[in-house]
């Protein structure tokens, strides 16, 4: 199933419905809705301008505001979390769940701002995140590395996962046997999907790749068993071993072909040009049958702020 052919919501099984936020185009980012005995979670709060299709989605199956206990943010980039003032505005009994180092920066998200705004600039922040909210202190639950919260009669456990950010974590859910992974088990576009399965590769989005830490959070996966991923791009993926091994491998090979261009006067150009090659490898690998064209398309917004994180990486002191 390609992503323009994706329903708007998609129920995976296990209390967990999947909803496709539009941002950008259909397929490339959702918010999850987990449910468990008549009590809600969202994961990821997505943009101010999705917010509206998760409300929806409430109100089409019956479940009031009320009944949402928490809004789950894996990590504070804008894509994940720019809609969480906005949304927690309409949840009044919700709380934010947010990891340690990335709280405060929802309780005053000015840096955040600033920050899209030095490299996007104002107008185009305000046209790709729509509003970013506070979030009033008093309704942040900080979820250190083990923290549990109560669902229903069952938990989400929260694990730090550090790799792809320092203030990500991830949420292990025993109901389901799986772990909602923000970015730190890489982006599978089900556009992609072919003979081979998914193809999944790393987000090397600026400023804190960092492949060591990334290789310990995918042996933390691992140890859990987990019998399925809920990526935020997009969607779930099964086959949890393989697909470590298939990200593990392209983190490794991300290292190899930065690494000779650090000091390269057209690194960012080469860079791209790497990343672009080891796309269409891997795609070709799986079997896929998808032109270059719509291939480098398709993945130009990821190649470049891979590109960027990779040279942020390289620039960092050893």
């Amino acid at each position: 199933m390609n992503a323009t052919s994706l329903p708007p919501a998609q129920d995976l099984g296990h209390g967990i419905v999947c909803i496709d936020t539009l941002q950008e185009r259909p397929g490339l980012a959702c918010c999850y809705l987990v449910g468990r005995d008549g009590e809600y979670a969202f994961v990821e709060a997505g943009t101010a301008h999705g917010m509206p299709r998760l409300l929806a989605l409430l109100e089409a199956r019956g479940i009031a505001r009320e009944q949402v206990r928490y809004v789950i943010p894996t990590h504070v980039h804008l894509d994940h979390a720019g809609g969480a003032g906005v949304l927690m505005r309409e949840l009044p009994a919700a709380q934010l769940v947010a990891h340690p180092r990335g709280a405060r920066h929802l309780i005053d998200p000015s840096k955040l701002i600033a920050g899209a705004e030095g490299v996007y600039g104002k107008a185009a922040v305000a046209e790709m995140y729509g509003e970013i909210a506070a979030v009033p202190e008093e309704r942040v639950i900080v979820a250190g590395d083990d923290h549990r919260l109560p669902l229903g009669a069952g938990e989400l456990r929260f694990i730090d996962s550090p790799g792809h950010a320092r203030h990500h974590f991830s949420i292990w859910d025993e109901t389901s046997h799986g772990f909602f992974t923000g970015d730190t088990f890489g982006l599978s576009y089900r556009e992609f999907d072919g003979p081979g399965g998914p193809y999944l590769f790393p987000t090397t989005t600026p400023v804190q790749f960092e492949p060591e830490a990334w290789f310990g959070t995918l042996d933390r996966y691992l140890s859990f068993d987990p019998q399925r991923m809920y990526l935020t791009h997009f969607s779930v993926v099964e086959n949890v071993q393989k697909l470590a091994a298939d990200l593990r491998a392209g983190l490794q090979r991300y290292v190899a072909l930065a690494t000779p261009l650090r000091g390269s006067e057209q690194r960012h150009q080469a860079l791209l040009q790497a990343l672009n090659q080891d796309a269409l490898a891997a795609l070709k690998q799986l079997g896929s049958t998808m032109p270059e064209a719509r291939v480098r398309e398709l993945l130009a917004f990821d190649i470049e702020l891979n590109a960027q994180g990779l040279e942020v990486w390289l620039d960092r002191p050893a």
